[in-house]
């Protein structure tokens, strides 16, 4: 049998950010690589999807995985990810070159595209 009090229902993505609509980096995306930090110990206060979300990043995973372990979205998981990296319990590690960053290669092929009209 089931205990009552093991299942609070869902819990509503407000109350999981502490209120916080955005994460506070912005380069917090989908495929970001998350890892814990092994020296540093949550506070006693932490809740339960908090530390859920530290234990599975002790080896690397990607924001996305780490959302979907946990069965929230996406955008929930950056804001506690940003709350741990700015705590000093998780580390970021980018993948690739930066999105925002023009690919050097692909914009001399436009320019001698352009050249060649």
């Amino acid at each position: 049998m089931v205990d009552p009090t093991d299942y609070l229902g869902p819990i509503r993505p407000y109350v999981l950010t502490g209120g916080q609509a955005r994460p506070s980096r912005n380069t917090v995306r989908p495929e970001t690589l998350l890892v814990a930090n092994a020296d540093a110990s949550l506070p006693p206060s932490a809740t339960r999807q908090h530390r859920s979300l530290v234990q599975l990043c002790r080896g690397m995973l990607s924001l996305a995985e780490a959302a979907a372990h946990l069965k929230i979205p996406v955008s929930v998981a950056a804001v506690m990810v940003s709350d741990l990296v700015d705590t000093g319990h998780l580390a970021v590690r980018t993948v690739g070159a930066d999105p925002d960053t023009p690919n050097h290669e692909l914009l001399e092929r436009v320019l001698h595209g352009l050249r060649s009209l």
